[in-house]
């Protein structure tokens, strides 16, 4: 098992202020500050997909990143001002950045084209995920000099043998700006988008938040506090949500985190989902007209603070067979991708058309429509529906 022996060190500068604090505080003064690090950390070898180093400020969670995993510990670059966050993953095509976003949990396309610098605290984490994901493994623009933060006056045993292929990314300060809840979000979301496969990463955490252990369900976690390493691969925490029949005014909380319209029709049905009494989807149903016991859902939003969980699907579905259970039949219509790919991988869904064009709207009905906007409409046809009638 190999062992890492790390001293990091630092000058000390005289000055009447130093000298002062040595003298209020009994603080020894010496030419350079050091601190050691020893640990024994295995070969981690090709089995696991997600790490975490997690341990309180200053137990040397940056250093032992820096130390063991190099140049793939991720540095932040500024976001440019004058463009859309949706512009800032580098040449990636569109169809790889929007995925990217929607796998973080940043799935709110108004937010996607607004600038960096006016996205809440929260959007922002998600940018930077999302940009340490595109750029993987190596990128110039990412590596973090061995010389920040200390220098090392006696050197390790060597960084760990990684395999060079998945890339592997290293994420400082994980969950650190953000609240508790959305830090749940994420990192259920990160675990979700990397073992599902459609993030080709491998991904370590370095936190001070023990929180996040349970929901991004690393394969080993490198405690810091008590300088032990331990493999592990527990479930992620189940997410039981209450749903309810509400009233139009609930939609107001939602209207602006709609990637079409805040707009809501009068003759809607509404519901509304809550985690631990908080609220995070809300979703609206309406008649087809002119098919009788026929409705369509026009509306599915799930907060910001709560996307990339599956709150949305899980919504939409429950919805769905409360109106099979009253015997209606039930459509949604959508081209928002993450909606998309669930509705194509759930036998519960049956493509039934597709409009490359969209469709015109009725605004004396208050629908929009979806005119010059490709759109895919889905029947929902049960719970236990044969596999074979959801190919789309």
């Amino acid at each position: 098992m190999p062992r890492i022996d790390l001293t990091i060190a630092c000058p000390v500068y005289d000055s009447f202020r130093v000298q002062q604090v040595a003298g209020l505080f009994d603080v020894p003064i010496a030419e350079r500050a050091s601190q050691r690090f020893r640990l024994e950390i295995p070969e981690l070898g090709d089995d696991w997909w997600i790490g975490l180093i997690v341990g309180p400020s200053g137990s040397g969670k940056t250093t032992m990143a820096r130390e063991l995993f190099g140049p793939r510990l991720y540095r932040r670059t500024p976001w440019p001002a004058d463009r859309a966050v949706v512009d800032g993953l580098g040449d990636l095509p569109i169809k790889e950045v929007i995925a990217l976003f929607i796998t973080v949990g940043f799935s709110s396309p108004p937010s996607w084209i607004k600038p960096y610098h006016v996205l809440s605290n929260g959007e922002r984490f998600r940018c930077d995920l999302a940009r340490a994901l595109a750029q993987g493994d190596g990128d110039a623009e990412t590596r973090s000099g061995a010389e920040e933060g200390g220098r090392n006056e006696t050197p390790a045993s060597g960084r760990l043998s990684l395999p060079a292929s998945p890339p592997l990314v290293v994420f400082d300060e994980f969950t650190s700006v953000v609240d508790r809840r959305v830090a749940r979000a994420v990192s259920a979301a990160v675990a979700k988008g990397i073992r599902s496969g459609r993030i080709g990463r491998r991904f370590v955490a370095a936190t001070c938040h023990y929180d996040v252990t349970d929901w991004l369900a690393p394969d080993w976690v490198l405690d810091m506090a008590s300088s032990t390493f331990c493999w592990r691969r527990l479930p992620r925490p189940p997410i039981h949500l209450e749903l309810f029949r509400c009233r139009r005014a609930a939609w107001g909380m939602f209207a602006r985190h709609h990637y079409m319209s805040g707009s809501l029709s009068p003759g809607a049905r509404c519901f509304l989902a809550q985690w631990d009494g908080s609220p995070t989807t809300f979703c609206a149903t309406v008649p087809i007209l002119g098919r009788r016991g026929h409705w369509r859902v026009t509306r599915i939003v799930t907060l910001p603070d709560y996307q990339g969980m599956g709150m949305g699907m899980a919504v939409l579905e429950a919805v769905a067979q409360l109106h099979r259970g009253e015997g209606h039949r039930i459509n949604v219509t959508a081209s928002h991708p993450a909606l998309l790919a669930h509705c194509r991988r759930s036998p519960a869904w049956r493509a039934v058309g597709v409009k490359r064009l969209g469709a015109r709207g009725a605004p004396r009905f208050h629908y929009r429509g979806s005119a010059g906007r490709a759109v895919v409409s889905f029947e929902y046809l049960g719970r236990g529906a044969p596999s074979s009638s959801s190919a789309c």
